[in-house]
């Protein structure tokens, strides 16, 4: 059986070291699912709203405005936001450690890809957060059967 020697580069400890870790995987997969919780944390609110007016209606009295309505458009809003500081972070640490570019390797194309969707999704995401409270002011109108 025949053995081969490792190559110099790799005894000599100047070998490049690998830019596909477990933890750069992660975190470029981290982006993508930051991206779809927020979207769907932020479209919640509307199910939360719709919810609380319905009890108003059947209870033909004035109810408190859902905590939960808040929790969940500051949340969109704060995933969206992770999701590109995530992207950033994972870009940076690529070029600083391993001298690529976010694109040159098969988890940075994938956060480098999927990060962009938050160009639509954090101004939908506000937008939610805008609907939440203005309809926190607003209050709702329990109609003429109460």
């Amino acid at each position: 059986m025949a053995t081969t020697s490792p190559s110099p580069a790799a005894s000599d400890g100047t070998a490049a070291p690998r830019a596909v870790t477990p933890g750069i995987v992660a975190a470029a997969l981290l982006v993508p699912l930051l991206t779809v919780a927020g979207v769907a944390t932020s479209l919640h609110t509307q199910e939360i709203e719709h919810g609380w007016a319905d009890r108003q209606r059947e209870a033909c009295r004035h109810l408190p405005f859902p905590l939960a309505e808040y929790v969940a458009g500051w949340a969109g809003v704060g995933l969206g936001l992770a999701a590109v500081a995530v992207c950033v972070l994972l870009g940076r640490r690529l070029r600083g450690r391993y001298g690529r570019r976010l694109g040159e390797s098969w988890p940075g194309l994938v956060a480098g890809t999927t990060v962009w969707f938050n160009v639509l999704a954090i101004p939908m995401e506000l937008i939610q957060l805008y609907v939440v409270y203005s309809a926190a002011a607003a209050g709702i109108n329990l109609g003429d059967g109460c």
